[in-house]
């Protein structure tokens, strides 16, 4: 008998849920040269070493490397919203979209730093209904 879900499904694999504490990004340091990566694999893909890749929790922060504001998706997929790769702090590069900012390249200034936050996915679900947890990016607050 298979495990009965309790919450929601992580939209990829590299999200973890744990039972008791807070959503995060899991990447994969090389124990060889320091690159990191998103999801598990058996060698590295900066040094080539082989078996030397050791799990991560990455950071909630970061900073907006590029995006692009899209106006045409799938149908049911809300446009326009903004794609972005966010480098995030301590190593690790993500892609995903930016929320809680206008689709406006002059509200959007390179470098912008940003905090990675955990939301339902847009109202998604699977075959079972099942809702699925996913990530986001925000503008970091300011602090006064």
């Amino acid at each position: 008998m298979a495990d009965e879900q309790t919450g929601p499904l992580p939209v990829v694999d590299f999200l973890k849920i744990p039972e008791n504490g807070d959503p995060y990004l899991e990447g994969h340091k090389c124990t060889e040269c320091g690159a990191i990566f998103l999801d598990t694999r058996s060698a590295c893909s900066k040094c080539g070493a082989r078996d030397k890749l050791e799990a991560l929790k990455l950071s909630n922060r970061g900073t907006l490397y590029v995006y692009s504001i899209v106006h045409r998706s799938f149908p049911g997929i809300e446009v326009p919203y903004v794609s972005a790769i966010v480098d995030l702090d301590g190593g690790g590069t993500v892609k995903g979209n930016l929320i809680n900012v206008d689709p406006d390249p002059e509200k959007i200034p390179m470098g912008m730093p940003v905090d990675v936050v955990f939301k339902d996915a847009l109202g998604r679900k699977d075959k079972e209904g099942n809702s699925y947890l996913s990530y986001f990016f925000q503008p970091q607050k300011q602090s006064q």
